[in-house]
């Protein structure tokens, strides 16, 4: 799967930004601006989606449900 297939959550917290794709457990970044987070967020995807192939597995399927409250 690529990032394209994930939804990506962005917030602001402290002053600082989180881009996070929940589907994948430990595939956030923490930065300091918009465009360095998501920047981040790729490299994180990236690593951790290699880390799946060494070992064999995929990469679990996007089931994030957006909701608006």
């Amino acid at each position: 799967m690529k990032l394209e297939d994930y939804k990506t959550i962005l917030y602001c917290q402290d002053g600082s930004w989180v881009a996070e794709i929940p589907a994948i457990p430990g595939c956030y970044a923490l930065m300091e601006t918009r465009e360095a987070a998501l920047a981040e967020l790729t490299h994180v995807f990236n690593m951790i989606g290699d880390e799946y192939r060494e070992k064999g597995l995929k990469l679990p399927a996007d089931t994030t449900e957006i909701v608006n409250a």
